[in-house]
């Protein structure tokens, strides 16, 4: 006889509180001799990754404009070419130098989170979809009081046309909230700050 399962309920949402450090990113909080280097240190595996390099500086502000220093970012994206290492992905074969995945904790005296990555390709909107979207990366981020991690995107500053192209851009009905999602370039580097609420609150994805 099969057994009800229905006592086993859904547990609840909870902040991510000062444990997720731990769990995530135990090097970073002292705690060594588990992994060698904490998961998601870095999308790029070694040298022979394509792709022009960036770095991406930013941090997470929450209603007064305070950095958080706690927050815990991590990023997913397409290789140089547009394509993701996934086993779904059936467009080609992805970069095998380049895991697409991040992750990333605040400085705990500053809150800057820094990624080193490669500028991704533009990939299509949907499956038999002949638009593009412009070179994008996709952003989470957990931190206190937050229950739910939040999705947001990062554009390029520099790819004026793509992003006038984009659909999901081209979705946004507010126009004067799109700057919230471009990321600023300044040489190789890309500077992006997230901003849970305020005047500049960044959008977010419902995903």
């Amino acid at each position: 006889m099969v057994q009800s399962l229905g006592y086993l309920k859904e547990t609840p949402s909870q902040t991510a509180g000062p444990y997720v450090h731990i769990g995530c990113t135990p090097n970073f909080t002292g705690i060594h001799g588990i992994f060698d280097k904490d998961l998601g240190s870095g999308p790029l595996t070694n040298d022979k990754t394509k792709g022009e390099r960036i770095t991406i500086r930013g941090h997470v502000y929450d209603g007064t404009g305070t950095p958080l220093k706690d927050a815990l970012v991590e990023i997913w994206q397409a290789d140089a070419d547009g394509l993701f290492p996934s086993p779904t992905e059936t467009r080609g074969k992805a970069d095998p130098n380049f895991t697409g995945w991040a992750r990333c904790p605040g400085d705990m005296d500053t809150g800057e989170f820094v990624f080193e990555t490669i500028k991704p390709g533009r990939t299509p909107f949907r499956d038999r979809d002949p638009r593009l979207q412009a070179p994008h990366i996709t952003f989470w981020v957990v931190a206190r009081g937050i229950n739910i991690g939040l999705h947001t995107r990062m554009y390029f500053s520099d790819e004026e046309k793509a992003n006038s192209e984009d659909p999901i851009l081209n979705m946004i009905e507010l126009k004067v909230r799109v700057p919230t999602l471009i990321g600023r370039r300044d040489g190789d580097t890309i500077h992006f700050d997230i901003h849970l609420q305020g005047d500049k609150e960044t959008i977010f994805f419902d995903m």
